[in-house]
């Protein structure tokens, strides 16, 4: 325990079984309960360990939540790699002086003998090896002023306690009976691993046709899908993501909209990977060569863009797995193999692998999949239901792969039990799909936005999806261009990692009869798309407008740290992001306010309560008229320009104009 008790350390994931989560330049809540016996004053230091056991940087920490004992401070690591960190927490010789000195004197009790401890606990401050000489000259000088008698009590008090002496304190603190809590881990990746803009595709819709002569389609390939990417980087997207490009079965091939019949010509789902071609290490045919891959790659780099390949860790009945390792499936009772299901639908055209007859020989083949992919270039991974494989093979395969390739990043597709997805991303996913999709009203959405900043955040990274390839809401098919925009805006800037899938731009949200996905759907046909209609609709250019503002404001960058304020209508959200300038990376405060109008049909109007010390401003005086301009905001957006009060009006018409996204200049 120690003389000074120091518990409820924060962040820490399973008591330390798994690091808490990091990327270089991030600012890290810490936060820790620290008292003592008594009414003695206490304080706490936050410490940054660096990867190689050496004390990087310390911070005092603030207290917090009065009367709870709760302490905070903010550590910024500033490169990658396994860090860690503790909590120290001390008995506050001059904290306690300060109090008692300031009570008594004042009253009159104890005059001189306050002053006198005053000067003692100041050149014992004083005379400590290593103080710089200017702080050294602070203490000494205030000391004298204590001891002289011929200065009221009141002055000499003053110069024990000035803005001076308690600057060099709070720089240099006088610890006693110093307590270590336990040393924590801390991961510290790479900032793609917090923040970018993800674009998936289908490569084989880009470029596909329908030949008349022949009568059939033809597949687009990873030549004519890279002619796509000028576009795509021209949005302010950094990450372009592959659905799977590898060989595709035939037996039990799905048709158009999941039908089980397949027609001549179709396609097929290319999650049923696998044919005599190769599996999940080799590419379809139709669609090019490694050659072909490599110069995806290298030219979505040329524009600024990661490449992601999806990882789907099944096979289609043709896949050389399933004859070469029949023993990684499930036999049935009647003999057969069991195919995918997620009842009411069915898959299939797909066998999922089983874990439990050779664990090591499937490990080793994935591993060996990996590995081909990052070879060629592949820096990002998306993972198609990792809930479904067993937790102890992620945690071996991604431990595994940080060692050789810490620069790679997976994204979890696991919309499940909460249990399961924060495990997944404790053992070591990087990022991960959530709810954010099916969150819609005011109060659903002001809870999850602060539940994956504030409450999961040291754990769970966010990616925010407005629609997949798999899911479209009801209220994406039935709110027309406005849901799309409100969705883009609350995805892009309620998160740091966001994604749309391909043909957002053209406002896809016509639905199968009776399900939550589009028809015709892309997963089981060629989709070419008329990309010159994109302009009309306007989606495209807030898209762009949106990854514009988010590389500017490095406070979207971050995760950590969110604040709702209340706002009188029902349908409208308000929250804010700010970022200190001693933790900006510019050296600047930034902060930024969103405000939007959930309602994809009606304008709404109301009036905003702001926490302004959320957003860095002071309070005023007492007394100060409500509507007191205190700040400049522009609407980054329309490029308007208001002056707000702590109560600002807004009115917001999801036709026209859905949100503000408002960069905060306090006056």
């Amino acid at each position: 325990m120690g003389r000074i008790p120091v518990i409820e350390v924060s962040p820490v994931v399973e008591g330390g079984r798994w690091p808490a989560k990091a990327v270089t330049g991030e600012a890290v809540r810490i936060r820790a309960t620290v008292f003592r016996e008594g009414h003695d004053a206490v304080a706490a230091t936050a410490v940054l360990v660096a990867p190689d056991g050496t004390d990087h940087s310390s911070v005092t920490m603030t207290p917090v939540d009065p009367g709870l004992d709760h302490m905070e401070g903010w550590l910024v690591p500033d490169r990658e790699g396994e860090w860690s960190f503790r909590v120290e927490g001390w008995s506050h010789p001059y904290g306690t002086w300060l109090h008692d000195a300031q009570v008594k004197v004042d009253a009159g009790v104890d005059v001189e003998l306050m002053l006198t401890e005053g000067a003692l606990l100041l050149e014992r401050a004083a005379a400590r090896p290593g103080l710089p000489a200017d702080a050294r000259t602070v203490l000494t000088d205030a000391v004298t002023a204590l001891r002289d008698t011929d200065r009221p009590a009141p002055a000499r008090l003053a110069a024990g306690t000035s803005p001076e002496v308690q600057e060099v304190l709070a720089a240099h603190p006088v610890r006693e009976y110093v307590t270590r809590s336990a040393t924590y881990p801390l991961r510290v990746d790479r900032p793609r691993a917090l923040y970018g803009s993800w674009y998936e595709m289908f490569p084989r819709s880009e470029g596909a046709y329908f030949d008349v002569e022949r009568g059939t389609w033809v597949s687009g390939t990873l030549r004519t899908a890279a002619e796509r990417l000028p576009a795509i980087a021209a949005m302010g997207f950094d990450v372009v993501y592959l659905t799977p490009i590898h060989p595709i079965g035939t037996t039990n091939r799905k048709g158009r909209n999941n039908t089980l019949t397949a027609q001549p010509g179709d396609p097929g789902s290319p999650y049923g990977i696998g044919s005599p071609e190769g599996g999940h290490d080799a590419i379809h045919p139709e669609l090019g060569t490694f050659a072909d891959f490599d110069a995806f790659v290298a030219r979505a780099r040329e524009l600024g863009m990661e490449v992601a390949l999806d990882l789907a860790l099944q096979a289609s009945p043709d896949h050389p797995w399933v004859t070469e390792h029949p023993e990684w499936f499930t036999r049935r009772a009647d003999g057969s193999i069991a195919y995918a299901e997620n009842p009411p639908k069915k898959y299939q055209d797909i066998y999922p692998l089983n874990f439990d007859n050779d664990p090591e020989g499937i490990y080793r083949a994935v591993r060996d999949v990996l590995q081909v992919w990052i070879d060629h270039g592949v820096t990002a991974f998306r993972v198609d239901n990792p809930h479904t494989k067993p937790l102890d093979f992620w945690e071996r395969l991604l431990t595994d792969v940080r060692r050789d390739h810490p620069e790679v990043i997976f994204l979890s597709e696991a919309f499940t039990r909460p249990a399961m997805m924060r495990t997944l991303a404790a053992i070591g996913f990087h990022q991960s799909y959530t709810y954010f999709t099916w969150r819609n009203t005011k109060e659903e959405v002001s809870d999850y936005l602060l539940e994956v900043s504030n409450e999961t955040s040291h754990v769970m990274r966010p990616s925010f999806w407005p629609t997949t390839h798999d899911i479209l809401t009801p209220y994406m098919q039935t709110g027309g261009v406005a849901a799309f925009a409100i969705r883009a805006v609350l995805a892009a800037t309620g998160s740091p990692t966001w994604g749309i899938y391909s043909g957002y731009e053209l406002v896809e949200n016509v639905a199968r009869p009776g399900a939550e996905e589009q028809i015709d759907n892309e997963k089981y046909e060629f989709k070419p798309r008329d990309w010159a209609r994109a302009e009309d609709i306007g989606i495209s250019r807030l898209l762009t407008a949106l990854n514009r503002i988010r590389r500017h404001h490095p406070a979207l960058q971050r995760l950590r740290g969110l604040t709702v304020h209340p706002t009188t209508d029902d349908a409208t959200v308000c929250f804010s992001r700010h970022l200190p300038a001693h933790l900006s990376p510019t050296g600047q405060a930034d902060t930024v306010v969103v405000v939007l109008n959930l309602d994809p049909f009606t304008t709404r109007e109301g009036t905003i309560d702001l926490d302004l010390a959320a957003l860095g401003i002071p309070d005023p005086p007492p007394g100060t008229d409500p509507g007191t301009t205190l700040m400049a905001v522009t609407d980054e957006l329309s490029g308007e320009t208001y002056f707000w009060g702590r109560t600002p009006y807004f009115r917001l018409d999801p036709h026209h104009h859905c949100a503000h996204v408002l960069s905060v200049r306090p006056l």
